[in-house]
């Protein structure tokens, strides 16, 4: 896999562009999946793996991962933890909301080309990887095995049930376990990285794509290399605090990276040794 390039910067000053609210599924407890259409014109293409500035108008803005992309339409899940993630969460269609982007560095899916893939996602980390996981399904032959390995809290906290089953049906490998699993759950229990047994790849040639909380994305990326992975395949999206989505205001500054520039994707041989370096 070559390194993925940078997004062209989007400039500081850039007002957000009007986006209507086209659809709302409420999905998991706390959180919907929001489709938002350019009231006039679009923002540039986004990619896998990249983010916008979504502003609640009145309330702020937040960075926000494209859970999905439908030609000019963006689709973005939110979890209301937040006075600006609440205000986007609480949303119905026909509201307005100002979005900018895109921004950051995608998850570059063409660069593994006739290899094996491993998505590996914890909690709503699932959301900037299921474009991924459209883009791969897209285009059969491209890749060897696909294998999507998923970890919840709990059975209610699972998102893109109905993805679930269509990419299985497609050909993907979907497995998945909770970690509080309720008196109807059948599947597995416990971490994701247990699911790494069951899944086959050829780790010599396999890429391997995560996101989720950070303790997860260490656990996981380690068993990956201990396994034979090369760690320059295996790619992370990482999380700190956002502000401005162009690199000026330093508050996702990762040692040398501003992650919302550098990243939010990097390869996990130039993040583990940043990842010692605490969260203020």
């Amino acid at each position: 896999m070559t390194a993925a390039a940078p997004a062209v910067g989007v400039r500081p000053d850039a007002p957000p562009v009007p986006y209507r609210v086209a659809a709302r599924t409420d999905g998991t407890p706390g959180a919907a999946t929001l489709v938002l259409e350019p009231v006039a014109e679009a923002l540039p293409p986004f990619a896998a793996g990249q983010f916008a500035m979504v502003y609640a108008f009145g309330v702020g803005d937040i960075p926000v991962s494209v859970c999905g992309i439908d030609g000019v339409r963006l689709l973005h899940t939110v979890r209301a933890v937040g006075a600006v993630s609440g205000a986007l969460h609480g949303l119905r269609p026909g509201a307005t909301v100002g979005v900018r982007g895109p921004f950051g560095v995608g998850w570059d899916l063409p660069a593994a080309a006739g290899r094996d893939l491993l998505v590996i996602a914890g909690g709503l980390g699932l959301a900037p990887l299921r474009p991924l996981v459209a883009e791969a399904l897209a285009g059969p032959g491209r890749f060897g095995r696909l294998h999507v390995l998923i970890g919840a809290r709990t059975p209610a906290d699972l998102l893109y049930r109905a993805d679930l089953a269509a990419w299985r049906s497609a050909g993907a490998r979907v497995l998945v376990t909770v970690d509080r699993p309720d008196e109807e759950w059948q599947g597995d229990v416990g971490v994701v990285t247990a699911l790494l047994e069951r899944a086959s790849f050829d780790a010599e040639e396999a890429a391997a794509f995560l996101c989720g909380p950070e303790v997860m994305i260490r656990h996981v990326a380690r068993d990956l290399v201990h396994r034979g992975l090369d760690p320059y395949r295996v790619r992370v999206s990482l999380e700190r605090t956002m502000h401005c989505g162009t690199g000026h205001c330093g508050h996702c500054q990762l040692g040398p990276l501003l992650l919302c520039r550098d990243g939010p994707v990097v390869p996990w041989s130039r993040a583990e040794p940043l990842l010692t370096v605490p969260e203020l």
